[in-house]
């Protein structure tokens, strides 16, 4: 199949929402890069709030995800997109004006770190309908023989406005006040929003298949709890993202406290989504004979030692180092992860089981944010332990999920 052959496989929906991730994406990451840096230094908040409030960004987005699928099937994928961008559009807005002026009045009537969780909720409710907006548009707008190839399209855009996010807010550092990031990141998913509006074209369903309910995915919620075994794991593997979130939750408070005040953070950020982008063929094709539950628990361990690097020598060139090397774990177990899920889920709840596995995703930010913050608080005079309790929440998660797959019996 030619080039030009592959590409008619593609109808223009798919394009245009595929194009949209790469603004959604920059807009996320430009927002997470710099977020507990601007809650700390430009708000006031402490270390380990910060920290909190930023796990709270990170986490509420995954948890959104399980409920916005079914919404976005209900009112159809263009009304989502655009309204998810519309929502974002003055969420992003909002964080940047948590402390201004005119939010005086509302700042007087209630704690500041109420007011600060409330509004960086908000961007959850945007984000938890683009992701699955975009994946159904993929599926629904790609020919049956391209459609392989339309998710690895759609993967390569979400990498790509992940590496851009924090370029961008790293480029801006020194250009604009910290605030002027989340009116960048604004005006990005702005004109994403009349994009859809005007090239976006709902695509056509491919069954007259029965739409999945707010109710129904609750119901489904419970049948996932009565599986111990699923269940389980997930709580386990929440781990792996407890230690992989601390890369934005405590890194930029860290290099900023502990190793250079000047240091422009975000572009430090740029390290593992570069790294992602560059060597997933590589280590994929490399990694393919390994058993999916033994690349996922190898990831695990080696996305936990990377933070000894910054441990043993806290510095600049380190924390890159750090990065790299989680990167690598990243890309060893991410693929594998939902191989392996699969194979759990009973005939017929694969798509539900699918996408209850963006949980441990959201724990792992929520309960991270709190867990490196205390971290920070805890060990201020000694920061090389707070990478120590880092590392032993990854090792302690690998040796669990080696117990687990020794003991507890699951679908092969």
């Amino acid at each position: 199949m030619t080039i030009r052959e592959t590409l008619r496989g593609f109808e223009r929906p798919f394009w245009v929402a595929n194009l949209s991730e790469i603004f959604e994406r920059l807009s996320y990451y430009a927002v997470f890069s710099t977020l507990a840096v601007y809650l700390n230094q430009t708000l006031g908040f402490p270390s380990a709030q910060a920290a909190s409030l930023s796990g709270l960004f990170g986490g509420a987005v995954w948890v959104m995800a399980i409920f916005g699928g079914a919404l976005a099937d209900r009112v159809g994928f263009r009304r989502a997109l655009s309204s998810a961008y519309f929502i974002l559009t003055l969420a992003y807005f909002m964080v940047g004006s948590i402390g201004a002026p005119w939010l005086a009045p509302v700042r007087a009537a209630m704690p500041l770190g109420l007011l600060a969780g409330i509004i960086l909720f908000l961007p959850a409710l945007g984000v938890a309908l683009v992701k699955p907006s975009v994946v159904g548009t993929t599926a629904r707008a790609s020919r049956e023989d391209v459609r392989s190839i339309g998710y690895s399209i759609y993967y390569t855009m979400v990498n790509i406005g992940s590496f851009c996010g924090p370029f961008l807010a790293g480029w801006l550092h020194a250009k604009l006040p910290a605030q002027g990031v989340f009116i960048i990141a604004a005006a990005s998913v702005l004109a994403m929003f009349f994009v859809v509006l005007v090239f976006f074209r709902e695509p056509r369903a491919e069954s007259a298949a029965p739409k999945v309910t707010l109710a129904q995915t609750a119901r489904n919620f419970g049948i996932v709890m009565t599986n111990w075994r699923f269940l389980l794991f997930l709580i386990i593997f929440s781990g792996y993202w407890i230690v992989y979130w601390q890369q934005y939750l405590i890194l930029p408070l860290y290099i900023e406290q502990y190793v250079d005040p000047h240091a422009n953070t975000a572009m430090i950020l740029i390290t593992d989504p570069l790294i992602v982008i560059t060597l997933t063929v590589a280590l994929s094709a490399l990694t393919r004979r390994i058993p999916s539950f033994a690349a996922l628990t190898l990831g695990t361990l080696i996305t936990a030692l990377s933070w000894l690097l910054l441990a043993f020598k806290p510095s600049v060139p380190m924390a890159v180092a750090s990065l790299a090397v989680l990167a690598i774990g990243e890309i060893i177990q991410s693929p594998r992860y939902y191989e392996y899920i699969s194979r759990l889920a009973p005939p017929g709840q694969q798509g539900t089981y699918m996408g209850f596995a963006f949980l441990p995703i959201g724990i792992g930010s929520l309960v991270g944010g709190v867990f490196g913050g205390t971290l920070l608080a805890r060990f201020a005079h000694q920061p090389a332990s707070v990478w120590a309790g880092v590392v032993g929440v990854g090792v302690l998660t690998t040796v669990l999920l080696f117990v687990y797959d020794r003991t507890v019996k699951v679908a092969r």
